[in-house]
């Protein structure tokens, strides 16, 4: 996949999109309709922050830039093309990076990679509404992700052993202010596959992950494709059609 132009520097404004821009250009390579994805989710929510301020209006216009080129690159794959093959994508990508991950935090091995999978399990479930409203189930999941990472940033941080599964969900910021700060331990690059306890998307388990369940048809269907097609051509509509355009079904994508 050929690289992507640059974006200027991040307005202030935009600091709540930072994490999802950082993981959309690590999945430029990894999984490219992923990537269009959270850059679709930042360029909608950055339009709803600022969309008059010159330097927001440069950076959203770059960034429209990119999902005109990555579109082109993805041509017509359904994953871009039906929404309901997208959402389906993004919510089988997200299950399982997070089932890695809870499945490492319930075999006691606490580490950066398993940490950063939560977090970002918690960032594409925000990325899901592009779709529409997110289901209940969503809704637990994310914010059992993001908490279960900040707990276990934490604990390390702090030479404490963490505790496996729920141990009592708490509101908890910090994993997004230690980023914010540099503070954090964060890998700031996807974990690589270098051994069993490290996150493969490939080698996930499919199966439901103690702590929350999964009620049958909360997650992708099986059928969910795993690869991503690279040799179709563009549809008729522009990134920027999908843009303004992306929610006009309200209705939860499965």
């Amino acid at each position: 996949m050929a690289a992507l132009a640059p974006l200027p520097p991040l307005p202030p404004q935009f600091k709540s999109i930072q994490h999802h821009l950082r993981t959309a250009q690590e999945h430029d390579k990894r999984d490219p309709v992923v990537a269009y994805y959270c850059r679709l989710y930042a360029m909608q929510t950055g339009m709803k922050i600022d969309s008059k301020t010159p330097e927001c209006r440069k950076f959203l216009s770059k960034l429209m830039d990119q999902l005109e080129a990555l579109k082109k690159q993805l041509g017509d794959n359904e994953a871009i093309t039906q929404e309901i093959v997208g959402c389906a994508h993004l919510e089988n990508y997200a299950l399982k990076m997070f089932l890695y991950a809870d499945n490492e935090d319930h075999a006691g091995r606490f580490h950066k990679n398993m940490i950063k999978s939560f977090y970002t399990a918690s960032l594409l479930i925000d990325v899901i509404t592009v779709f529409g409203e997110l289901t209940d189930e969503n809704v637990k999941h994310r914010k059992y992700a993001r908490w279960k990472a900040t707990y276990i940033h934490n604990c390390l941080k702090n030479g404490e052993t963490p505790q496996a599964g729920p141990v009592g969900i708490e509101e908890d910021n910090d994993i997004e202010e230690n980023e914010d700060a540099g503070a954090t331990s964060l890998p700031t690059q996807p974990p690589q596959p270098s051994s069993s306890s490290t996150y493969d998307p490939s080698n996930m388990p499919s199966g439901n992950y103690t702590g929350i369940q999964i009620p049958p048809g909360a997650h992708a269907p099986a059928n969910t494709p795993a690869e991503v097609p690279h040799s179709t051509s563009l549809g008729p509509q522009g990134a920027a059609t999908v843009v303004q355009g992306a929610k006009t079904d309200e209705s939860p994508c499965f």
